[in-house]
């Protein structure tokens, strides 16, 4: 595994010791003795993990954190604070602080590397989601995102074996989440995957059933997939911590539980729930974006060129019939010198709506551009793709179109042309071509009409 990892502490041997040990794991390793230095690193270089001491002369490690967290260039960098600290209050200061773990010193090796690998894993994730959203912004096809993550209860499915935990743990957590307690693994399991959990707490206290089970299933399914685990485990049992992290399990925390460490680790991951969502529907509204034309809510014609290829092969390998319609409003030039261009929108807008309302679920329906639209019709023979069109000539000339925040009722007509893929097979051009000319040619036999090309 590929990263680089940031080693702050003021003693030259603890520093040499991290060193030696990530080197092994063919880390790229950074040092820093104060935590200054280790804030200027951040600024200038990329650093994907932070192992930071707290006893430093100048700034502690809490204050580094801090600035670290506060600053959004470099907020999204895990770090683990590594330090001899070992009470309560420590570690809920630095969670508090914003780091990601809290180890004490000396460092079980087992335990140190899979926590690094497991954050370094979740920060590539977070990385690749904030450069797609960060792309979005710099074209300008969306707005910058909004800082709040909402301070409302987060929503927490608690899978514990014991009533007793149970309760204990829900009412610790009551503050900052609303707790849907089941002591059946297989129940949460089916619980987790139809609801809208922000976080899953996995206490590792089951007389006859292996916790890691059900943390491996709701990694491998889709709904679960990227959904935070926290994961309760014993004091000293540091080859389940191992595994579960090599599982994917985001977080754990040991007992006895401090109830403070964990509302702080819960409130992290659900911290960070709520920001990848947001990141992930970003990226979604991108690729609609993308392939979506903003004013009708169609395809636009970017997806109706890497679309139709497909289409038209697909229906060849399978000897099945496909058939393309092109439709242009007819004198639709005069909306815009009459009413002006925001009516010729809204002209658009109402054509669209009434393709949708002819065409079948199977159809592709696209903007080709100005007023003109195209469809696709897998399955659709020339006789059937003729019915379809007939319909929809029917539907735009049935009722006149009304300007919006006016009394003015357009009528509106439609011509179109219709062309089959042929049987040897054909390409898109080709058949949007003949489907074109014989559009024209309704326009020139008197618009308002259905013309097929020759065959």
């Amino acid at each position: 595994m590929t990263a680089r990892i940031l080693v702050v502490d003021d003693i030259p041997a603890n520093v040499k010791l991290l060193e030696a040990r990530l080197l092994a794991e063919y880390f790229d390793v950074l040092t820093a003795d104060n935590g200054y230095d280790a804030l200027a690193m951040c600024e200038r270089t990329q650093v994907d993990l932070i192992l930071l001491d707290i006893m430093m002369p100048g700034i502690d490690g809490f204050q580094v954190c801090e600035r670290l967290k506060a600053n959004p260039r470099t907020a999204h960098i895990p770090v683990v604070m590594v330090t001899a600290l070992d009470q309560p209050s420590d570690r809920v200061r630095g969670l508090k602080a914003g780091a990601d773990d809290f180890l004490t010193k000396p460092v079980n090796d087992l335990q140190l590397m899979s926590r690094v690998k497991s954050l370094v894993r979740l920060k590539t994730l977070t990385d690749e989601l904030r450069m797609r959203a960060a792309t979005a912004r710099a074209i300008s096809m969306e707005e910058g995102l909004d800082d709040s993550l909402g301070d409302e209860p987060g929503d927490v499915l608690l899978v514990d074996g014991r009533a007793s935990s149970q309760e204990r743990i829900a009412r610790a957590l009551k503050p900052i989440a609303d707790v849907t307690s089941i002591s059946d693994p297989q129940a949460a399991l089916f619980q987790a995957a139809e609801s809208n959990f922000e976080l899953v707490i996995v206490n590792a206290n089951f007389d006859s059933y292996d916790p890691l089970r059900l943390c491996s299933q709701l990694r491998s399914l889709e709904r679960t997939r990227f959904l935070p685990i926290l994961l309760v485990a014993e004091q000293g049992d540091d080859e389940l911590v191992v595994r579960a992290l090599d599982l994917g399990v985001t977080d754990y925390l040991m007992r006895p539980i401090d109830p403070n460490e964990l509302i702080a680790r819960s409130l992290t991951q659900i911290r960070r729930k709520r920001c990848n969502d947001r990141l992930r529907a970003s990226v979604r509204q991108t690729i609609e974006l993308a392939v979506t034309d903003g004013l009708t809510g169609l395809h636009n014609r970017r997806y109706l060129d890497t679309h139709m290829k497909l289409l038209i092969d697909r229906a060849t390998a399978r000897g099945r019939p496909l058939s393309v319609c092109i439709t242009d409003i007819d004198r639709f030039k005069l909306v815009n010198d009459t009413y002006g261009h925001d009516a010729g929108d809204a002209v658009l807008r109402e054509f669209a709506n009434r393709v949708r309302s002819a065409v079948r679920g199977a159809d592709l329906a696209c903007r080709y551009g100005g007023e003109e639209f195209v469809l696709v019709m897998p399955d659709t023979s020339a006789e059937m793709a003729a019915g379809v069109a007939e319909r929809l000539r029917t539907i735009v000339e049935r009722e006149p179109f009304r300007i919006p925040g006016t009394d003015v009722f357009l009528p509106v007509t439609a011509s179109l042309g219709l062309a089959s893929a042929l049987p040897a097979g054909d390409t898109p051009e080709a058949l949007l071509k003949r489907a074109d000319a014989a559009m024209y040619e309704a326009k020139r036999s008197g618009r308002n009409r259905v013309v097929a090309a020759a065959a």
